[in-house]
């Protein structure tokens, strides 16, 4: 009998565990020994594994997080801590490992694929900023919950003609912000894929929206653009309205996963125990156009992304 493992790394999202659970389920279907690999590559490193049948992976569909546990490993990154790896593979004699994550992730997917360890990536993570995919595993669910806390906001900016300046995850890439942003009727969205000026983008729209009698706004910016507090006080000095600042952390990271995400995970992991029954590695899992795709890890870490400037151009018109 064929050995795969599973395993999650860098930050988490919702979905993984669809993902795990297609894995692991498809994997005992189609006669492998799956192997559920804890805390991402520190986990392959030092052994840390079990092995996982169809009960193992019960009722976590809707659960958010990873149940594997996720981490970043310095150390694998190493030679020394990449043949800790290896060594451990040939140990236990497995023949094949799915990744979920992202960017990172799959590099290490790649380096054990070239040392003789084939790998498919699926690509996890709310940010939604892996270049071969339109979709990644996680992105739904945050901007959800991205929409829901802003809604709450909105709420208390109303009893108080306030305005909420609320950051939103994302790390370099404005995808939460623009989509959550337009759900949310933010009056301004700011990412940092689209240069701005914060007098004309912010506060010349906001004195326009005030003269068309608009006294509460939300603003909206990517965690890559950053200084939410100072933007605030900024807002406050200049319009004399009442300003506050919000992060919303890591509670985007959280949650039971959306439909979406649900079937997008179980999809992927489908799909990625299909190319190790193959006998094909290397390969990172995609969706584009709602379809399934498989790309070469190579090909696929040397794609660009670009936002979708017609939807900002949407957002910018229809906010005030």
């Amino acid at each position: 009998m064929k050995t795969i493992g599973v395993l999650t790394s860098g930050g988490d999202a919702p979905g993984m565990n669809a993902a795990i659970r297609a894995v692991v389920r498809s994997g005992c279907e189609n006669g492998f020994r799956v192997m559920g690999i804890r805390r991402g590559y520190n986990g392959l490193m030092y052994g840390d594994m079990y092995e996982m049948n169809l009960r193992s992976v019960s009722n976590i569909i809707n659960r958010g997080g990873t149940i594997l546990y996720s981490a970043r490993s310095p150390e694998f990154k190493t030679e020394e801590g990449m043949q800790k790896a290896i060594n451990v593979c040939k140990e236990v004699d497995m023949q094949g490992i799915v990744v979920i994550g992202g960017d990172g992730s799959f590099r290490g997917a790649r380096d054990l694929s070239l040392r003789g360890v084939p790998c498919v990536g699926i690509p996890g993570t709310i940010d939604n900023d892996i270049a071969c995919c339109d979709y990644t595993i996680g992105y739904d669910t945050a901007m959800n919950t991205v929409m829901e806390m802003v809604d709450r906001l909105r709420d208390t900016s109303e009893s108080h003609d306030r305005c909420s300046v609320v950051e939103v995850m994302g790390r370099k890439a404005g995808y939460i912000a623009l989509n959550a942003g337009i759900a949310c009727g933010a009056t301004t969205i700011l990412i940092p894929e689209v240069p701005f000026d914060f007098e004309r983008d912010v506060i010349e729209r906001m004195r326009r929206t005030q003269k068309a009698g608009k006294r509460h706004f939300i603003i909206i910016v990517a965690e890559g653009v950053g200084g939410v507090q100072e933007m605030a006080e900024r807002i406050q000095r200049e319009t004399g309205v009442e300003s506050r600042a919000t992060i919303l952390g890591h509670v985007q990271r959280g949650g039971s996963p959306t439909v979406r995400d649900r079937v997008a995970g179980s999809q992927m992991g489908y799909r990625a125990v299909e190319l190790l029954k193959e006998g094909t590695g290397n390969r990172v899992v995609a969706m584009q156009k709602d379809q399934i795709v498989d790309f070469d890890i190579f090909e696929a870490l040397n794609m660009k992304k670009s936002i979708d400037l017609d939807l900002y151009r949407v957002a910018h018109e229809i906010s005030i």
